[in-house]
């Protein structure tokens, strides 16, 4: 009896931490920030690399994360609705393009502001998009378009 009121309370100790540490993980990484902004939509071709939970960026600072993602039927574009902090305010006229860290690294959403007077509301959708690069692509256009050259 002695040994299964120890061994409880040595799991229930296991689970407390676990459970303080997937708190504490959850509020540092930022994955709960998007809950509390404002929604806006922008359609891209292609969002390779971009998932949900992806960052916003504005000057390379995270504003915000990606929410939702969806293939419009009628366009074939990606759409990607996004949730953005209550304190930044962007003119209609802003871009949004997908961009990555560097060659490697991952991929995000960087917001480009506008100079229009005119600012975004909840549930508006950006106008302005550029996606993502398909640097594979890039280099067979090269390899090939270099071959045909020297024949």
């Amino acid at each position: 009896m002695k040994n299964s009121v120890v061994e409880t309370i040595v799991g229930a100790g296991v689970i407390a931490i676990a459970v303080v540490f997937f708190v504490f993980a959850y509020t540092t990484s930022g994955a709960g920030k998007g809950a509390g902004g404002y929604s806006l939509s922008a359609e891209f071709e292609n969002i390779e690399g971009i998932n949900i939970g992806s960052d916003i960026r504005l000057a390379g600072i995270k504003i915000g994360s990606v929410v939702r993602q969806e293939l419009d039927p009628s366009s074939f574009q990606a759409k990607v609705v996004m949730s953005l902090d209550n304190a930044i305010k962007l003119p209609d006229d802003s871009t949004a393009k997908v961009t990555s860290e560097g060659l490697l690294g991952g991929k995000f959403i960087a917001i480009e502001p506008g100079g229009s007077e005119e600012l975004l509301k909840d549930g508006d959708q950006m106008s302005y998009t550029q996606s993502a690069i398909d640097l594979w692509g890039l280099i067979n256009q090269f390899m090939f378009d270099s071959d045909k050259k020297n024949k």
